[in-house]
This record gives C-alpha cells, structure tokens and sequence, in this order.
C-alpha cells in the first residue's frame, strides 16, 4: 500500500481545505465586488445625511450623494465583475 506525502500546511492548492471552505474561497471575489457595490451605496447615502443634517440642506446633498454613492459603486461592481470574466 503507497504511503501519502505528508501535506504542508498553508498549502495554496486549498487541498487542505474542506468543502465548504473551498466553496467560500471560489466564492470571495464575487462576495468582494458585491461589497464594492453595497458600499459606495451605504458612504453615498450615510454622507449625505450627515451632510444634510449640518447643512441644513435637506434633502438634496442626500439625493445627489445617494445618486452619486450607487453610480460609483455600481462601476467599481462592473469593473471587477469584468475583471474576473477576463481571469477564466
């Protein structure tokens, strides 16, 4: 009977790695450009109100940097989203 090579740990193959835990790591660009988006929109809006409430110019500076946060975010989504259509 052939003996195993002993693994190294760290390995960067993930063989070391269960299944759900190499699900997770295929998964993690696309959780990673989803953020991208989630957050340009959540600074946008969150900046705004903040903005607004200083300001005293409700609601417009909530408006344009929601406008603003979404469009941002949504082209730093696309981006990667084409980045890893390239990378197959």
């Amino acid at each position: 009977m052939a003996e195993k090579e002993p693994r190294e740990p760290g390995g960067s193959d993930g063989s070391e790695l269960g299944p759900a835990a190499r699900q997770m790591r295929a998964a993690e660009p696309y959780i990673s450009a989803v953020w991208k988006l989630v957050g340009g929109a959540v600074v946008g809006v969150l900046g705004g109100y903040w903005l607004d409430k200083w300001l005293g110019t409700a609601p417009w500076l909530l408006v344009g940097l929601s406008l603003a946060g979404i469009s941002v975010g949504f082209y730093g989504f696309l981006r990667e989203m084409a980045r890893l259509g390239k990378r197959k």
